[in-house]
């Protein structure tokens, strides 16, 4: 009997700690709820709400993007207010789909102020079945290639064109990075630029004798003009003082002028800009030479109606007149004084109250008488020699 009794109960103490483990009881603890009260698995129930929340998380993320359009904010929105399915969908499929529409938009909207080699590129890109990457990279890499290309091709036209600070400021930036491309474009040509258009002002100035440009441009000067000022007053304002300075010019030059001048002065201060800067060039000298002209054609008949005075009217010096008297003797002579009728009578008198008639019959009459005792004493001087 005592030997059975021991067998039976090393038995016992071998099988305790097996059943032990294997209890329900024991493996929950002393405070685990009782068999048939346990709780249902809970691993594949969690699964689909940790799935949603990651999800959640996802398109949260996505609509935050700088790229994310208002139309992709607004799809992921309403993925998240329809619930895990339809925010399961919107990652693997409708972002897709929305996105290459957002690069599309994003592209193209490059070419507003793109170059030639950036137009393109987006032309090129837009001609086959573009896939999202091949999107993604043309906005994200090769735009910025293009880009720097067309920077290179403006700066060096600006070196062409400039002053001295614009193609030493240009130079330096081809040498550089493409950032330092795109600072000369945005900045730097305009502080060069300034640089050059203070010196082109200040030799307008000495070559200009208008006082109104002149004096403008010295209180430009001396004040703190920015770049764009300077750039305006050189496109700009420069020409419409240089007009005034012309006006007031022209204005002096037809004071007291010839009637040709002050007519085409006139004219060209009605006229537009370029009239007046033609009438200070030319059209001034010719109006002059017109009056001249006319002064000198004006001087040449005074000379000759002067010459025609002096000789008498109706003689050139070489018209003879020829008179008769009433005694028995004829004469014939010039005058510068009176001129024969056609009936022989004397077409003026001189002296108060004589007869000029008269006079030359007597004095004919005389000469006549004094010719006969001259003769009548010759003979008888000879009759007495012989």
């Amino acid at each position: 009997m005592k030997l059975s009794r021991i067998a039976a109960a090393v038995t016992t103490a071998a099988l305790a700690p097996a059943v032990l483990i294997a209890s329900p009881a024991f493996a929950a603890g002393s405070d685990a709820p009782a068999a048939g009260n346990q709780p249902a698995p809970t691993t594949p129930d969690q699964s689909v709400p940790d799935q949603a929340e990651e999800d959640r998380k996802t398109i949260l993320a996505i609509i935050a993007h700088p790229m994310a359009s208002e139309y992709m904010k607004e799809a992921g929105r309403k993925a998240i207010a329809d619930g895990p399915q339809a925010m399961r969908k919107f990652i693997e499929v409708d972002q897709h789909k929305i996105r290459i529409d957002d690069y599309r938009v994003a592209i193209m909207r490059l070419s507003h102020d793109a170059g030639p080699a950036l137009k393109a590129g987006i032309e090129k890109v837009f001609q086959g079945g573009e896939t999202l990457e091949q999107l993604r990279h043309f906005y994200e890499v090769t735009q910025h290639e293009l880009r720097d290309e067309d920077n290179k091709v403006e700066i060096s036209r600006l070196i062409g064109t400039g002053g001295s600070a614009v193609k030493e400021a240009g130079k330096k930036a081809l040498q550089g990075t493409p950032a330092d491309r795109t600072a000369f474009l945005k900045t730097g040509r305009y502080l060069a630029q300034a640089s050059d258009d203070r010196v082109e002002l200040s030799r307008i100035d000495e070559g200009w004798d208008g006082p109104i440009l002149s004096e403008a441009i010295s209180k430009l000067l001396n004040g703190s003009p920015t770049p764009a000022e300077l750039r305006h007053f050189l496109e700009v304002t420069q020409h419409e003082l240089r007009d005034q300075d012309n006006s007031v010019a022209i204005a002096q030059i037809i004071h007291g002028g010839g009637p040709e001048l002050v007519k085409a002065g006139r004219a060209a201060l009605k006229g537009t800009p370029a009239d007046r800067v033609e009438f200070l060039k030319t059209g001034q000298h010719e109006a002059r030479a017109k009056d001249q002209a006319a002064k000198d054609q004006a001087d040449k008949e005074k000379d000759k109606a002067k010459d025609k005075d002096k000789t008498g009217p109706g003689q050139d010096g070489k018209d003879q007149g020829q008179g008769q008297g009433n005694g028995s003797g004829q004469g014939s002579g010039n005058t510068a004084v009176t001129a024969q009728g056609g009936n022989g009578a004397p077409l003026a008198t001189t002296g108060a109250g004589v007869n000029t008639t008269l006079m030359a019959g007597g004095a004919g009459t005389a000469l006549v008488a004094g010719a006969g005792l001259l003769l009548a004493a010759r003979m008888r001087r000879a009759g007495a020699k012989g």
